[in-house]
């Protein structure tokens, strides 16, 4: 296994930012009916950045490494560059090629995440 699948793997077994965020700005979840994959992301903003965020959920590695490896990249960056984020920054940040069906598995994270921003 290379340097990224282990990343992922470590992300999938140590999720980072994993919990219930009491005292939430924001609160979105989605799941992909096709794998099962479950995602809840809770944000709190503060002065237009992402002070902290937790995620909890349930699926397969990619889904949730994702959602681990995402909010270890978001938290103190401004409300809107997250909103701005593209796919690309997923398939960055994962390091590993994606058949079709995983792809919904690692951008679920990324929905989430926008959708606990809007208010």
């Amino acid at each position: 296994m290379d340097m990224y699948g282990e990343n992922i793997l470590f992300h999938y077994k140590n999720p980072l930012h994993s919990g219930k965020l009491e005292g939430a700005t924001g609160s979105a979840a989605d799941s992909n009916p096709l794998c099962g994959d479950k995602i809840q992301i809770d944000v709190k903003v503060e002065d237009g950045k992402i002070v902290d965020a937790l995620f909890s959920g349930e699926g397969c590695a990619i889904s949730q490494a994702s959602a681990s490896m995402l909010l270890d990249e978001m938290i103190g960056k401004p409300v809107e560059e997250v909103k701005s984020l593209e796919n690309q920054f997923i398939y960055d940040m994962l390091g590993v090629p994606l058949t079709t069906n995983r792809v919904k598995c690692a951008m679920l994270s990324l929905v989430v995440l926008k959708q606990s921003l809007i208010k």
